[in-house]
């Protein structure tokens, strides 16, 4: 196995050149940075990743934390992590998964101090969320999908929950839909203060009321079985609806089996509309749901 005294010999410098030009701790020329690649590219040199790490005092990881792995991961999340780690690795880094949840701010703190990261990913961000005060505290550099209550220094991206709400809204208003309802995450991440639960729940409310419609509106458990109770209750207190709005992917799909069980045809009798959610699950059904996609993959490679 070549050694970095075979690079430095094949390179014609010294062992310490080839040392700074791989950790980038002094100036080293570019010419002298290609002869060092060449003669390592030729003898097949490996460099050693921990080595590497304790000389630059950088890990090259980022942290994406991800506390919806226990409930699985929608298509829209997938795509957001797929484009974070391509980005990601073409800028030379791995993007590690922590399945950490707002509860969870000190393990996320002891996790940053002790050097596992070079940055943070935050994401299910609340309006008031601990893991920003500890990472703040640490000094590590983070970024947020979503937002807290408060962003004044903050670096985030987002989605416009008021402006989606509000195009659905008239999307449907337009079509001549006068009773429409709006099938939300869970009763439990509101109570949690789940930025995009309470955000979209709150456009949508005025969406409906600045048409002069009366709002339904009705939170889900992220999955199918509770997609169908949610529909069902729906149903039961607006027999006359004809239209529903869902931020839920997974319970989307038992609305639909609830509305198909009662004889009510897609979009003949009833339309569904689905937002902040993606091409590929759309596709999913049978006939393929109406969405307004949130932009995952473009959040993900997002820099600021």
């Amino acid at each position: 196995m070549a050694t970095m005294q075979d690079v430095a010999a094949l390179a014609g410098v010294s062992v310490s050149t080839v040392s700074y030009a791989l950790s980038d701790t002094r100036p080293v020329s570019s010419s002298t940075k290609a002869r060092i690649g060449e003669a390592m590219a030729e003898l097949g040199y490996q460099r050693n990743a921990a080595a590497r790490s304790l000389a630059s005092r950088r890990t090259h990881v980022l942290a994406l934390t991800l506390p919806a792995m226990a409930q699985g991961i929608g298509g829209t999340v997938s795509e957001f992590v797929a484009s974070a780690a391509e980005t990601a690795g073409r800028h030379g880094y791995h993007l590690v998964l922590w399945p950490l949840g707002p509860n969870q701010s000190q393990r996320i703190r002891d996790l940053a101090r002790q050097g596992q990261a070079d940055g943070v990913l935050l994401m299910e961000v609340r309006l008031e969320d601990l893991r920003v005060d500890a990472l703040r505290a640490t000094g590590l550099p983070f970024t947020m999908i979503g937002r807290t209550s408060q962003v004044a220094g903050l670096s985030y991206v987002d989605v416009d929950f008021a402006r989606t709400t509000d195009d659905a809204v008239g999307h449907l208003a337009a079509l001549g839909h006068q009773r429409i309802a709006f099938l939300n995450h869970s009763a439990a991440s509101r109570a949690d203060g789940y930025g995009p639960t309470l955000r979209a729940d709150e456009g949508y409310a005025a969406a409906m009321r600045r048409r002069g419609l009366a709002p339904h509106a009705v939170w889900s458990q992220e999955n199918p079985g509770a997609g169908r109770a949610a529909m069902s209750e729906l149903l039961a207190r607006e027999p006359g609806l004809t239209a529903v709005i869902t931020m839920n992917e997974i319970a989307t799909f038992g609305a639909m089996v609830e509305l198909q069980v009662r004889g009510r045809q897609i979009p003949r009798d009833f339309s569904i509309l689905s937002i902040v959610s993606s091409p590929g699950v759309a596709a999913m059904s049978n006939p393929a749901l109406t969405t307004m996609a949130s932009p995952g993959a473009d959040l993900g490679r997002a820099r600021r």
